[in-house]
Order: C-alpha cells, then structure tokens, then sequence
C-alpha cells in the first residue's frame, strides 16, 4: 500500500513536469511565430492611427492662416462711393503699389463721383477713377499717398481646383474680414456681366464673400493675389456656398492698360464660338471633350486673316490647351492689338498650329 502511494505521487509529480515542458515549449513556438508575423506586419497601421512616440512630420492642417492674413490685411481698403452727397455703395479695394494705385470692381464704383477709400489703420483719403472697364468688371483708382503696403500678385494659371484659398474683404461694412476655402472650379461664367464682349472666367470658391467684398483679394496660402472677387449666387442675397473673382492674370493686363491708357486696349480674335460637348468631339474625332468650335468668323478680323474657318476647333492658345469659350475669352484678353499669338486646331480630323496670328483691336472687329 506504501508502494502504492509512492509510485501514485511520483506519476503526478512527473506528469507535471512534462505538461510543463511541453507548455514551454509551445509558448517558445508560439512566440518565435508570432515575432515572425510582427516582423512581416511591421510596416501595418490602423487607419488614423497616430504614434506620437516616433518623430514623423505631420500632415499640415492648411487651417492656419495666421501669416496670410497677416500679410494681405493691411493693403485691403474699404472703397466708399457717393453722388450727389449721398452715400452710395460699400466695396473692397486692393493696394498694388506703394504710391496708391487700387483695384477694385467697377459695379463698386459704377454710379458714383466722389469715392472715399479707408485703409486698415483708419486712414483716409479722397480716390479718383484712373479708369473702368465694366467688360471684366474692373477699375483702377489712386489716392495721393506713398509708402503703402501692396499686395504681390501670383499668377492664376497655377492654381488648382482644391486648393485652399483665403478672402479679404469688407462685408456689411465690417473692416478686414479674412474668410477661407478651396477653389471648387475655373473659367466660370455665370451671365452676370452682360454684354456680346464681357469675360467672365472666374475662379469658383466656397470661402465666404458678401455685399461689401466686392473688389477685395483673393490669394493663395503665400499671401499672392489670384483673384479679385467679385460675384456670388444667391437668392437671399447673403453667401450662399458660391462666390467668383476675376483671375489675376486678367486683373493685371487690365489695370496696366487702365494705368498706361486710362482704358483697356482689347484684342479679339473675331470669331463666333461655342463648347465642344460629347457628341461634337466624337464626330470630329476629339480623343477628349475638349476645345471650342468656330460658329463664324467675322470678316476682316484676326481669324478671318489667319485662315480660320467655320468648323475649326481651337484646341490650345500658346500651348495653353483650352477647354471653355470662357477659357479661350479669358486667353485672348490677355493681349493688346498687335499682339501676336499661336492656336492648335482641328480640322478635318487634322491637327494644325497657326504661329503668328497678330490680334486686332475690338473696335475693327
């Protein structure tokens, strides 16, 4: 019986140390298979998943516009237009040189004769019109002062549907009001200008513009000015989700010639147009719905000189690929009479580039 007991109590005891050995044994398997499976994941994360433990740049919250404001607020104005000795509309102005040159919307000054403009820093001053053009809806005034903060211009053709954009402004009256969005789209046109020779290409935003930021900046996350805004679509008439500003591409050619001339020197190509649509590029052939197709071409005109004709679609204007009626408008506006320009274009199935298409004023169009 004592024998028994003996060899009862050293099964259990050996027993245990073999289910000890082999539980070892497996966690030592189960271990160097998982370091397998950590070594082979390691590059894995959860999605938002962040480890603040490792020195990884973060991505840049383009929220901060601390700078930009900083940089653009001071050479925004409020423009003030009065007739008769009553107080007409409030608008935004934009400095573009030290020595007092603004731009701002021409509908800001449309229906006034005295123009009072109120800097950042209270200032004020009388303004008068150096000249308007209500075909882009622009105007130049200038007041007697020097040393005066500016904004720097960019240029329009670089920015992207989706970028981050910030709008300077006066809404309601409010002094130096900064909003920010994204560009949504290019070369808008809205019909609001009017006019067989308006151009309206704007540039599509969600920041918020009101009555009162008409003239004021649009810039790019530098501080650049690429836009003058201009417009919004409402039916209350407050901000609905849509605002417009005039490229700065445009701006500037604009304010030069207003500068220089007292007026815009307008080329034009003289040619009746309208956008390719799906149907039309497959006809012609198009690899893309792309390009703008000639309705008519007035006689003795620019076009008319170069050969175009009915039919033709124009593809690119100076190896700008155009896409728009607004887009080609926008393009050719850009130069003065006597320039000269080069156009890719369709016919026939044909590709063919004119160099050296000298543009004509609008007034012998």
């Amino acid at each position: 019986m004592q024998k028994s007991g003996i060899f009862f109590g050293a099964t259990i005891i050996l027993t245990a140390i073999l289910s000890t050995t082999l539980s070892f044994v497996l966690f030592q398997q189960f271990s160097k298979q998982q370091e397998r499976n950590t070594e082979e994941l390691k590059s894995a994360q959860f999605i938002n998943y962040k480890d603040n433990s490792t020195n990884v740049k973060p991505i840049a919250f383009p929220g901060d516009f601390v700078a930009t404001a900083d940089k653009v607020t001071p050479a925004i104005v409020n423009v003030t237009s009065s007739s008769g000795g009553f107080r007409g509309s409030n608008g935004s102005g934009v400095i573009v040189s030290r020595n007092g040159y603004i731009i701002t919307n021409y509908h800001v000054i449309e229906n006034g004769t005295s123009f009072d403009v109120t800097l950042n820093d209270k200032r004020e001053y009388t303004a008068r019109v150096v000249g308007s053009d209500p075909t882009t809806d622009l105007a130049l005034l200038k007041i007697n002062e020097s040393g005066l903060p500016t904004v720097e211009f960019g240029n329009s053709d670089y920015v992207n549907v989706g970028e981050w954009v910030v709008a300077v402004g006066n809404p309601f009256n409010l002094a130096s009001t900064v909003t920010a969005g994204i560009v949504s789209a290019k070369a808008r046109n809205i019909n609001i200008l009017g006019g067989e020779y308006s151009i309206e290409s704007f540039i599509q935003t969600d920041a918020v513009v009101n009555p009162g930021n008409s003239g004021g900046a649009l810039v790019n996350a530098k501080g650049q000015l690429v836009g003058i805004n201009s417009a919004i679509l409402t039916e209350t008439g407050s901000y609905e989700g849509y605002s417009f500003a005039i490229p700065a591409n445009l701006v500037k050619k604009v304010i030069e010639d207003l500068r220089e001339y007292g007026e815009v020197k307008r080329a034009i190509l003289g040619v009746v147009i309208r956008d390719v649509d799906d149907n039309r590029a497959n006809q012609l052939g198009l690899n893309k719905v792309s390009g703008v197709i000639i309705e008519r071409v007035n006689s003795g005109s620019s076009a008319a000189d170069a050969g175009l004709r009915q039919g033709d679609v124009i593809l690119k204007v100076n190896g700008k690929e155009i896409s728009s009626t607004p887009e080609l408008q926008e393009q050719v506006a850009r130069y003065r009479p006597g320039d000269r320009i080069s156009l890719d274009y369709m016919r026939n199935g044909r590709l063919i580039q004119k160099d050296n298409i000298r543009l004509k004023a609008l007034s012998a169009n």
